[in-house]
């Protein structure tokens, strides 16, 4: 296991995209570093964590906190146990402090290899996720909205609405400034040549609610990444507008289809994008392992 440095992140997330095909689970997508670049490139360095020998990068995580790291594992090597086994091994030494809190969730869905081990040392099913998916093969109808592409000049007004569906409307201008300042430095890196944020508005202009989406390249899934209404046009149909939005963005970039994945408890979520085409998968579950479980030495 190592530590990419910042000049290696695009060459890695080109490797992951690799390895986004049809109709296998949804694991970490170049989606997911992208907007967890927001914290900059070094930052993303920083937070990933590769498997990998002279031939071959065989399975890539991030750490996205202090007690999570979300998992791909390149197609052909899902089931090989001697790299199961060293990730596990990686992922419990007390020398690589990957999870400095104790208490720890991976995400590795389709991982089977990889969760016997965690199971056999004790790491139990955590939070449950539904993933989701939607074949672009033909076109998507939008709804009687406008949809804008977002550049720099309306990026404030995309991060207010996120700021609002996600905070509520405790937040400060210079909370608003700061987060800007991230979409500023998420736009900047090479990660978002793939991908592109969108904003819907009423007859009025009013915006009403927005989206993060990225390509994997032609032919491969997409992701949504973020998803969000602002609260004051919440139950009018509107998430289930941007979401459809979103899909036809990804199938003009060349997208075989589009993947989110949402917590299986929000059924609001779920709803929305079952009512924009979407398909459910089979509910999944993080592996998790409390405080009291001691890492390995």
């Amino acid at each position: 296991m190592h530590t990419p440095a910042a000049a290696q992140v695009a060459d890695l997330v080109d490797e992951l995209a690799s390895w986004q095909r049809d109709g296998l689970p949804v694991q970490l997508h170049p989606g997911d570093v992208g907007w967890y670049a927001m914290r900059g490139m070094e930052a993303a360095a920083q937070g990933l964590r590769a498997w990998a020998d002279r031939e071959s990068i065989y399975a890539i995580g991030l750490l996205d906190g202090p007690n999570l790291i979300r998992m791909a594992l390149h197609p052909d090597f899902v089931d090989i146990q001697p790299l199961a086994e060293q990730i596990h091994a990686d992922l419990s030494s007390a020398e690589n402090q990957i999870f400095p809190a104790g208490s720890a969730s991976i995400e590795a869905r389709g991982a089977t290899a990889l969760g016997k081990i965690l199971q056999a040392h004790g790491w139990m099913p955590g939070e449950a996720w539904t993933p989701l998916r939607r074949a672009l093969d033909a076109p998507v109808r939008l709804p009687e909205l406008a949809f804008r592409r977002i550049d720099a000049s309306l990026a404030g007004q995309w991060m207010e609405v996120h700021l609002n569906a996600f905070r509520g409307s405790d937040f400060t201008q210079e909370d608003l400034a700061r987060a800007l300042q991230r979409w500023h430095t998420m736009a900047s890196t090479p990660i978002y040549e793939q991908g592109q944020c969108l904003t819907a508005y009423d007859g009025e202009m009013n915006p009403l609610a927005v989206a993060g989406v990225w390509s994997a390249g032609s032919g491969r899934p997409g992701l949504l990444e973020p998803i969000a209404v602002h609260p004051a046009f919440r139950g009018q149909g509107f998430g289930t507008a941007i979401s459809l939005a979103a899909a036809a963005e990804l199938r003009s970039m060349g997208a075989s289809s589009a993947l989110v994945c949402t917590p299986s408890e929000n059924r609001a979520a779920v709803a929305t994008y079952l009512a924009a085409g979407f398909v459910a998968d089979t509910e999944d579950r993080d592996w998790h392992r409390g405080e009291e479980e001691p890492v390995e030495s």
